[in-house]
């Protein structure tokens, strides 16, 4: 029999281990009222967001959403996606009111594609220590995005993980759903030969090759720049402001292609670049002819090609300037480009689809 003044009694410490008599979360690093506090800062961020289908409000277990009214025969499209090491320039900024439009961009521009129309993101951020401050400017941008997206943000997480990341590091993923009637979907099955590509430009790198650009522009063995210079491209902005540009949201120019009927498909055009998202919109007997001659690529993709990373290396990690494909009937390019525009992008033609010949599915002009 276990001696009744044992002080392990009934405990599950290793035989000899004396229990602590005030060990608190805060000495593992955890600090409940900094987490606390982000969550006060953030609420009013979160009810920028608010939509008509949500119910409850922050602060519950989960986030609830009923489904848009109206619809015939509705079709959820989920995804996922984070930033990526676009994070590191962030941190290195200490700017992070943008990279939460980034989060919110890489989830819902991958939704529209799909003639999807985005209805809620979570959003999850993880991080060596809460910082109020730096949560609020975080969540700031994840709310400008679904402001821009016209989703909600329904939900998420901040999670502290001392020890899982260095001082100062976090890192984000988001979640989105949308909905689509099935008989107005979009991809590859609408998709003919005779078709039209439109590009829709880009705002800078997005939230892709950050390990390249950031090894071309900033290692001593190639541009050996700092974020604080010039960007040799466009002086008037710095290498990280350039690099801080938030990603463009399509939403409102998917939602105005669709409007003119004559959209068949759409690529958003993330890692992998021009050679690898085309295909994604592509049954396998087509292939799209493609030239970029007009496309007016942002200055910092300029200023990473001048250091020296080759065309194809640019064409297969980068967007080159064309953020968003749009596959389109003949017949009604010119009502769509007008739709586009007016909502404040002019959709660049670039090609047309043609019958596949060989294992290529995009062929690019010289």
């Amino acid at each position: 029999m276990a001696d009744p003044a044992d002080p392990s009694r009934g405990s599950s410490l290793p035989k000899g281990t004396k229990p602590s008599t005030g060990l608190a979360y805060s000495d593992a690093g955890v600090d409940i009222d900094a987490g606390n506090e982000a969550v006060k800062r953030i609420a009013r961020l979160v009810s920028r967001t608010k939509r008509p289908e949500q119910l409850g409000d922050l602060g519950g277990f989960a986030g609830m959403f009923a489904l848009p009214s109206g619809k015939k025969n509705p079709v959820l499209v989920s995804c996922a996606d984070g930033v990526g090491t676009k994070l590191l320039v962030a941190i290195a900024m200490d700017r992070h009111d943008t990279v939460g439009i980034d989060l919110v961009a890489m989830n819902v521009n991958d939704l529209v594609v799909t003639g999807a129309d985005p209805m809620f993101v979570l959003d999850y951020v993880a991080c060596a220590k809460v910082d109020p401050a730096t949560i609020e400017s975080i969540v700031s941008g994840i709310a400008e995005g679904c402001v821009q997206s016209s989703a909600a943000l329904l939900g998420g997480e901040t999670a502290e993980l001392p020890g899982m990341y260095a001082p100062g590091h976090y890192d984000l993923a988001a979640f989105a759903v949308g909905v689509v009637e099935r008989d107005e979907t979009l991809g590859p099955a609408r998709v003919r030969e005779g078709d039209v590509v439109l590009g829709l430009g880009s705002s800078g790198l997005h939230s892709n090759g950050y390990s390249l650009a950031r090894k071309a522009l900033l290692s001593e063995a190639f541009g050996g720049l700092a974020f604080t210079d010039p960007l040799p491209t466009d002086p008037t902005v710095s290498v990280g402001d350039a690099l801080l540009v938030p990603t463009t949201i399509y939403v409102p120019h998917l939602a105005a292609a669709r409007s003119v009927g004559a959209l068949h498909a759409a690529a958003h055009i993330t890692g992998g670049g021009l050679i690898e998202n085309p295909p994604r919109a592509l049954p396998d007997t087509l292939a799209m002819e493609l030239d970029l001659g007009d496309v007016s690529a942002p200055p910092i993709l300029q200023a990473i090609s001048d250091i020296g990373v080759t065309r194809d290396e640019m064409l297969r990690t980068f967007n080159c300037g064309v953020g968003m494909l749009l596959v389109v009937d003949p017949d009604g390019v010119a009502d769509m480009e007008a739709a586009v525009a007016a909502v404040g992008l002019t959709p660049t033609k670039l090609g047309t689809v043609v019958a596949r010949r060989g294992d290529a599915q995009v062929h690019l002009a010289p």
